[in-house]
């Protein structure tokens, strides 16, 4: 079966549930996932329900579509993520973008918990994310290009729109808390990276790593829609002062950070919602 037609079914078996049509895709990373409880009047729809999807195998992902409304606006939120990591394909990882624009989502929120590079960074910190680098040794769009889903050399020469990305940081400003712009390396793990990988990293230009996000970027950019791309910086990765990794560290990291993703989530959402309703006078 044809990609474009395993995304039909899936996007048949949502709409089952009597959701609304979003304007808005979101991904939430590890240890992310509360913001989804902020969704209104919100249908829960299982992974395992949705033909053709995966089921999420790591800590803190829930594995689930929340499917309602944010700041007045319809929001479709995955709970829970897939990564290389897990054993999935490119196209399995990016499966669920795929959906969220075939059910008309226009814009991406990707969010994720990432190791600080940048030395000026701390932990609890928000990163927006501005740019990135694909260390994955991995694309989803490699194989046969269906010009349906997008054209077969997409740009990406700005990946995250920069608009949102100012936005963001003056939401940041706005609620007084540390959020900075950076660009976002990804690795396939599941293994931390070593200290000569970490030096690597910083000086090819990149401010904090992760395992995922990209690809789900790139499938969001050759499908047309516009990306905001956040991360919390759970760890500090400075290769001479290094401490082994602590995965329950990284959870409450994340944790406390939340609000502050929530925040930004939230006033994107309704500047969002503001712009659209200007367009429409």
């Amino acid at each position: 079966m044809e990609l474009w037609d395993r995304i039909q079914e899936a996007v048949d078996a949502v709409r089952s549930h009597g959701i609304v049509p979003p304007h808005v895709g979101i991904i939430l990373g590890t240890g992310l996932g509360r913001v989804a409880q902020q969704i209104r009047d919100a249908k829960v729809v299982p992974y395992e329900a949705i033909p053709h999807f995966t089921r999420s195998t790591v800590i803190g992902h829930s594995g689930q579509l929340v499917c309602g409304r944010l700041e007045g606006l319809a929001v479709v939120a995955m709970e829970g993520r897939f990564h290389i990591y897990e054993g999935y394909t490119y196209q399995q990882v990016t499966f669920p973008v795929r959906v969220m624009r075939a059910l008309g989502a226009q814009l991406l929120v990707v969010s994720n918990a990432a190791g600080g590079l940048n030395p000026h960074f701390a932990r609890g910190d928000i990163v927006i994310i501005e740019d990135h680098i694909n260390l994955m040794n991995g694309n989803p769009l490699i194989g046969p290009n269906d010009e349906r889903l997008g054209p077969r050399f997409p740009d990406m020469s700005q990946p995250y729109d920069r608009g949102l990305i100012e936005r963001a940081l003056e939401i940041a400003r706005r609620e007084n808390f540390v959020a900075h712009k950076g660009v976002y390396l990804a690795v396939t793990g599941p293994n931390l990276e070593t200290r000569a990988e970490y030096r690597f990293m910083r000086l090819i230009g990149a401010d904090v790593v992760g395992m995922s996000t990209v690809p789900e970027v790139i499938a969001a950019v050759h499908a047309g829609m516009r990306v905001l791309g956040i991360s919390v910086v759970t760890d500090m990765c400075l290769p001479d002062a290094l401490k082994p990794i602590d995965l329950d560290e990284i959870l409450a990291t994340a944790a406390e950070a939340e609000p502050k993703l929530a925040k930004i989530v939230s006033g994107i959402l309704a500047y969002e919602a503001a712009r659209l309703h200007h367009e429409s006078k």
